[in-house]
This record gives C-alpha cells, sequence and structure tokens, in this order.
C-alpha cells in the first residue's frame, strides 16, 4: 500500500475513534473531552469496533475539510505545472484526531504569482469546505446550560463561530452550547485554517506572503514569531511553536520570478487577511482546572 494511502487510512481511524467519544459525550449532554476519561476511546474500539459507526460523522466532514484544503494546493500545482506528491495525512491519538495533512513540492515554482496562487488555493477550498459543515453541525447542536465549565477542558471560540452561534442560538453564551461532531469538525477546520495562514516559513501564510512581500518574508515572519510569545500567556503550547517557528520558520526558499501579482491577486490577498482574523483562535484549548 502506498504511504499516503496507508496515513490516510490510519488518520481515518484515529480520527473516526476520536469523533465516537465527541459523539456519545454529546449524547450524554457530557463536555466535548476529559483528559482522564476520553483517552481510553483508542482502546475501546479495537473491542468495540461497531462504536466507529458514531465516529463518522465527525471524521467524514473533518477529512473532508482537509482533503478540500490539500487537492486545493495539488490542483493548483497541477495548473502551474509544478509536480507535487498527493497528501499525507498524519494520524494522532488526540483530541481532534489528527496532526493535519501536507503535500511535498517536487519540482520548482516559477515565480510568485505561482507560489501565490498554489498557497492560498489550500485555505480558500478548506474554508469553502467547512462552512456548510459549521452550519449542519450548528443546526444539530444544543443548549446545555453550563457546560462549558463542566470539564477540565473547554474550547475557544473563533469569530466566525461566535458569529454563527449568535444567530442559530441568539442570546445565549458559547459557554451553554454543546456542539455537535459536525460543528467541532468545523472547529478543527478553522483552527487548522488560522494555523496555516501564520505569515511564517513553509506555511501557507509564508507561502503567500513571500509573493506579496518578497524577501520582507523574513521581518514579518520574525514579528509574528515574536508576537506567538504574549500569546504563551493564554496558552503556553504558542511558545512551544514560536521556538520552533524560530528555528525553521524565518526563512523562505526563493522564487526567482518578480512579475507583480496584480489587482486581482491583491484583492485574494485581502480575503485571506479576513480568512484568517474569522478563524484565529487566541487560545484554542482552555484549562478549567489547572491544578488536577
Amino acid at each position: 500500500m502506498p504511504l499516503h494511502l496507508f496515513l490516510f487510512a490510519a488518520t481515518f481511524l484515529t480520527a473516526t475513534a476520536l469523533g465516537a467519544r465527541l459523539q456519545m459525550n454529546f449524547n450524554g449532554n457530557l463536555p466535548a473531552f476529559d483528559l482522564d476519561r476520553d483517552w481510553s476511546i483508542f482502546v475501546d474500539v479495537w473491542r468495540r469496533p461497531g462504536l466507529l459507526r458514531l465516529g463518522l460523522p465527525y471524521s467524514m466532514s473533518l477529512l473532508g475539510i482537509l482533503l478540500a484544503h490539500e487537492f486545493g494546493h495539488y490542483f493548483a500545482c497541477a495548473w502551474h505545472q509544478v509536480r507535487a506528491s498527493l497528501p499525507y495525512f498524519l494520524p494522532a491519538p488526540t483530541f481532534i484526531g489528527t496532526f493535519g495533512a501536507f503535500i511535498r513540492f517536487r519540482s520548482a515554482i516559477a515565480g510568485r504569482r505561482e507560489l501565490f496562487d498554489i498557497g492560498v488555493a489550500g485555505p480558500l477550498a478548506g474554508f469553502v469546505f467547512l462552512l456548510p459543515a459549521l452550519g449542519i453541525g450548528l443546526a444539530l447542536s444544543r443548549v446545555v446550560p453550563g457546560i462549558g465549565n463542566l470539564g477540565e477542558i473547554s474550547f475557544g471560540t473563533p469569530l466566525l463561530l461566535r458569529w454563527a452561534e449568535m444567530f442559530v442560538f441568539p442570546g445565549v453564551d458559547p459557554m451553554h452550547i454543546s456542539l455537535h461532531p459536525v460543528a467541532r469538525a468545523a472547529w478543527v477546520g478553522l483552527l487548522a485554517t488560522a494555523l496555516n495562514l501564520l505569515p511564517v516559513g513553509q506555511l501557507d501564510g509564508g507561502h503567500i506572503v513571500y509573493a506579496v512581500a518578497g524577501e520582507r518574508h523574513s521581518k514579518i515572519a520574525l514579528a509574528s514569531i515574536l508576537l506567538m510569545i504574549p500569546l504563551g500567556l493564554l496558552y503556553w503550547p504558542w511558545w512551544f511553536w514560536a521556538a520552533v517557528l524560530f528555528l525553521v520558520g524565518r526563512k523562505h526558499f526563493h522564487v526567482f520570478g518578480h512579475t507583480g501579482l496584480g489587482r486581482g491577486r491583491m484583492a485574494v490577498f485581502a480575503l485571506t487577511i479576513l480568512i484568517f482574523a474569522v478563524c484565529f483562535i487566541a487560545a484554542p484549548v482552555q484549562y478549567n482546572n489547572p491544578g488536577r
């Protein structure tokens, strides 16, 4: 079996197992994920494979969003005659079920226009696919008073999700909304979109900013990394990401073409900034009982 197919199958398994736990917790009006109790799902599905069917709404929604993102890059590469690998997914028994996915460039990118199109195609495609998941997921969600404070962890709310919640549940505090697993998949898609649009290194945002700003990318990347330090006061993994990106994310590979992007691409660039703003979560996970 090719490696990318094996990794996709493994990711489908971990995401579906996690989705089964999310569905069981949703059905029981419990918090989405409990750090003490819910890790067992990754063992339980081996003993009771029938549980996996409960996780399909989550895993199919999430993997649909991630596939759209990666194939956005892949088809943009094909359009510009840049050789690229099929997506490699990263399975992970975590409270989102995966570490995401990536593709690899296997030939040079001719110029900044090509780099911009390839970089921006993924986030735009993934964003388009997460919108219906968000709408359907919220339609299936419900109000459970105080549910956001019941578990050990709670999840941050990006602007787009909050606006959608205000439309579906007017006047209801987000801490009282129990998100259906499909809406939780959209939440992961929002988080992944924002992280990918960080203007650093080989992330999509790094490609986009290099296409727009050229060698000034390194200064923008360094400023972005430094901004992660105060964010670490809200959510400590920002410090880890800042350290890793400081080592590997300050530079971008050189692209020789210098043709301007034009008004159309600059308008798309402005759109990506807006998408980043409505997807960004300063503290994706908050610990309700840090002393435990």
